[in-house]
């Protein structure tokens, strides 16, 4: 029984994220005015997750506001004694002015932080600074989407050899009970470095899907490598390590 071919499967950890992120990063420098959500809680499409203070930009529109007014009535006054000199610079200067508070009410709008779709936040938790300074283009918050999935395997390298893209496998969550879910590899990322031993990144995706699942998610794959003898299967990591230790040594 131990030379009967039987099914081959490579074991690795896990883990789930979302198929995309989203970050959220700061638009301009400036404060922190409000935080209406944090890491770990689910919003809707076009949730307002946070908000920088625009008390400044507000003075800013207002003034240019002010100016394009001003502007105004003095194209309107040289139109009216057809001064085409005069009504040329003030139409200039009304136009910069125009263009300056479209400016000015683009960047209000972008100090919204604003979820594109249903999604969980990964990261980013800002309830306790607000007021804080942020500096433009730092990320404040990540977020995954609630529809799309995929898991992130940690292959061994001495059963990477086994692996390829298409290969079928079933995975378990610790949080989710111990409910299996098919999954489907996808492709192999370069290695890297965990605990003194290089794994590499696999990508898979999920062929079913749960309303409880959550990005960070941990658990255990097992991919479908095809058939080998059970003593094989149960002895070849040490043969392999043998064959290196010897080769290692010969002189």
């Amino acid at each position: 029984l131990l030379f009967w071919p039987t099914a081959w499967r490579v074991s690795a950890d896990a883990v789930i994220e979302g198929e995309q992120q989203r970050a959220l990063a700061a638009p301009f420098e400036g404060y922190v005015g409000t935080a209406l959500h944090r890491a770990g809680e689910t919003v809707a499409a076009g949730t307002i997750i946070a908000t920088l203070d625009v008390h400044t930009l507000a003075l800013e529109r207002a003034r240019w506001l002010a100016e394009a007014a001003q502007h105004e009535r003095r194209l309107r006054d040289a139109m009216s004694r057809h001064d085409r000199a005069a009504a040329g610079l003030a139409r200039a200067e009304l136009d910069q002015a125009q263009a300056q508070l479209a400016l000015v009410e683009q960047r209000i709008e972008r100090a919204r932080l604003v979820s594109p779709w249903p999604a969980v936040i990964v990261s980013g938790d800002l309830s306790q600074q607000i007021g804080s300074p942020v500096e433009q283009g730092k990320v404040l918050f990540e977020l995954a989407p609630l529809d799309a999935w995929r898991v992130i395997l940690k292959v061994d390298e001495r059963d990477i050899r086994a692996i390829a893209s298409g290969q079928q496998g079933r995975l378990v969550l610790s949080g989710l009970g111990g409910e299996a879910i098919g999954l489907r590899v996808l492709n192999i990322a370069m290695p890297e470095a965990e605990d003194g031993r290089n794994r590499f990144r696999v990508e898979a995706a999920l062929d079913g899907d749960s309303p409880r699942l959550r990005p960070g998610m941990e658990g255990v794959a097992k991919i479908e490598v095809g058939e080998r003898p059970l003593a094989w299967i149960w002895t070849h990591k040490a043969i392999d390590w043998l064959r290196l230790q010897v080769w290692r040594l010969w002189p």
